[in-house]
């Protein structure tokens, strides 16, 4: 039986995760460099990536200015990017019919709580897991794990809700189904873990939920 459902946050709930990509564009086209997206595509739900994001720079352009200004226009985007089609809808069903609510995110609690506050989603939420409550992120199962301590509920009777390669492969090491639901920055991969795999969180139902336990 069905009993609780977990979901990522960054371009799931809210696509923060193009908007991103967005701002480092705007930044290079401010410019007038052209700039590779295919390289943030690359890395998108991945955390502790080092790589120098200003290459098309010379090397005696202040990295610190260049990250300044894109912090700037990605708070903005990040800010006006409103909840994903069906995100709040479903949210209201599963609280409707009695479901645990929990989510499991590779960001830090100061941000998903923020976003999700300052969009009057934070109180659907039973439980929330966070990069900082874990020692490693994903694609390892540990936030997952967390997640599912924080809700008391078993892996088998809930369901993950993922955008990104290394975040479904969490919820699927953590024992979870998975339903994915990629982002445009995402829907390029190969998820090999999905009980289900959707356009958007607008075309499911409680009933498609309930049946990807059984897949």
């Amino acid at each position: 039986m069905l009993r609780a459902l977990i979901f990522d946050f960054d371009g799931l709930l809210v696509d923060t995760e193009t908007v991103l990509i967005d701002a480092w564009v705007q930044v290079h086209e401010e410019d007038g460099l052209v700039c590779d997206r295919s390289l943030l595509h690359q890395i998108v739900g991945h955390t502790d990536v080092v790589h120098d994001y200003w290459s098309a720079y010379a090397p005696e352009v202040d990295r610190a200015v260049l990250e300044g200004r894109y912090r700037s226009v990605a708070r903005k985007l990040t800010l006006d990017a409103p909840p994903l089609p069906g995100t709040v809808a479903l949210l209201q069903s599963a609280r409707g019919a009695g479901l645990k609510i929990g989510l499991a995110s590779n960001s830090t609690h100061a941000h998903v709580e923020g976003h999700l506050a300052h969009r009057g989603m934070l109180g659907y939420f039973d439980h929330i897991a966070c990069r900082d409550d874990v020692p490693v992120g994903k694609p390892e199962p540990h936030v997952y794990l967390a997640a599912l301590h924080g809700l008391g509920v078993e892996a088998g009777r809930t369901v993950a809700f993922e955008d990104s390669v290394p975040g479904h492969v969490a919820a699927h090491r953590a024992g979870l189904k998975v339903v994915v639901v990629p982002n445009p920055s995402t829907v390029h991969c190969d998820f090999a873990h999905a009980s289900l795999k959707l356009e958007s969180l607008a075309d499911l139902s409680l009933a498609d939920i309930k049946a990807t336990l059984t897949r």
